[in-house]
């Protein structure tokens, strides 16, 4: 059932989204965390996406004309990987600081308020895009079974 499998893409979509929002809170609420369990400052992550499925446009498109439709469990966008972001950490001078070296510098993570800022709006803009298609396909379901009556 290619309809029902539209509320499967947009739920992974709903879930990839998700978790780069809390990624990105994940990495403002540490944005001066200068100790680890790993030892030194915290380094920002990165959510890596990967589509899943039906393969190319013209494969979906092919299958579409055939009325193969697409198999729900096979298609959509998951989480391919966290990764740790290995630019370089930012040196701030503050001798008082107690994570300060001998000569009063101290490792700050490598977050960027501006680009968590610029993340989290775009995934919370993606989310809203699944929000909007998933109503879409609620209201077509709904029309679907006024035709019933």
């Amino acid at each position: 059932m290619a309809f029902l499998s539209s509320f499967d893409i947009c739920a992974s979509g709903l879930s990839a989204q998700r978790l780069r929002m809390d990624i990105a809170a994940e990495n403002i609420t540490n944005m001066d965390t200068t100790r680890t369990e790993n030892g030194g400052a915290y380094r920002r992550k990165d959510v890596v996406f990967e589509s899943y499925g039906s393969g190319t446009f013209q494969e979906a498109m092919r299958n579409a004309s055939q009325g193969r439709g697409i198999n729900s469990r096979n298609v959509g966008v998951r989480v391919a990987d966290i990764i740790e972001d290995d630019r370089e950490m930012k040196i701030v001078y503050n001798p008082g600081h107690p994570d300060a070296d001998e000569d009063g510098f101290v490792e700050m993570p490598n977050v960027d308020i501006i680009k968590e800022t610029a993340d989290s709006m775009a995934a919370t803009r993606a989310y809203d895009a699944n929000i909007t298609a998933l109503n879409a396909l609620k209201q077509m379901a709904s029309k679907a079974l006024e035709i019933g009556k």
